[in-house]
């Protein structure tokens, strides 16, 4: 008899990208993104943070400051960004992206032109900014379907 409590697909893509999101050095903000294919493969994943090349001891991580270049805001890029360029696929067309926060609108725009159909969010505490309302919209013209992540209520607890 097969084992009958292990966990789903959305489980599991979610998971992958909740554990990414832990490589984020971030202090207020940790996201993390996994984008599949139809074939339920990953094609990529990828968190906020600085771009490569960059040593993130010098960069700014800050939330405000005198100017906005006193901020990480300007230099962070994103987790879905990051893994849309982080991909090992030559399309992305169709695929479905797993998300810890739902997409601002910057990314939103990548993931429209990136082929990315569909996104599962975990989180939306930034639903009424203006940034989110531009990414609902986007998402709604370009025919992007986007699901709100529905926890079961497992706890999945391991040592590393």
């Amino acid at each position: 008899m097969k084992r009958q409590n292990y966990i789903s697909w959305d489980e599991y893509f979610m998971g992958i990208a909740m554990l990414s999101a832990q490589r984020s050095k971030d202090n207020n903000t940790q996201v993390g993104a996994c984008i599949v294919n139809n074939e339920k493969k990953i094609v990529a994943v990828g968190y906020n943070g600085m771009p490569s090349g960059c040593d993130d001891d010098e960069m700014p991580w800050e939330r405000e400051g005198k100017t906005s270049l006193d901020t990480k805001y300007p230099f962070v890029c994103h987790a879905e960004l990051n893994a849309i360029l982080n991909s090992n696929s030559a399309s992305l067309s169709g695929c479905t992206l797993y998300v810890t926060l739902f997409p601002c609108n910057e990314c939103a725009k990548a993931i429209i032109q990136s082929g990315i159909k569909k996104v599962v969010y975990h989180s939306n505490k930034y639903a009424y900014s203006e940034s989110t309302l531009a990414s609902s919209f986007l998402f709604r013209k370009c025919g992007v379907e986007c699901v709100e992540y529905s926890p079961c209520g497992n706890t999945l607890s391991f040592d590393l």
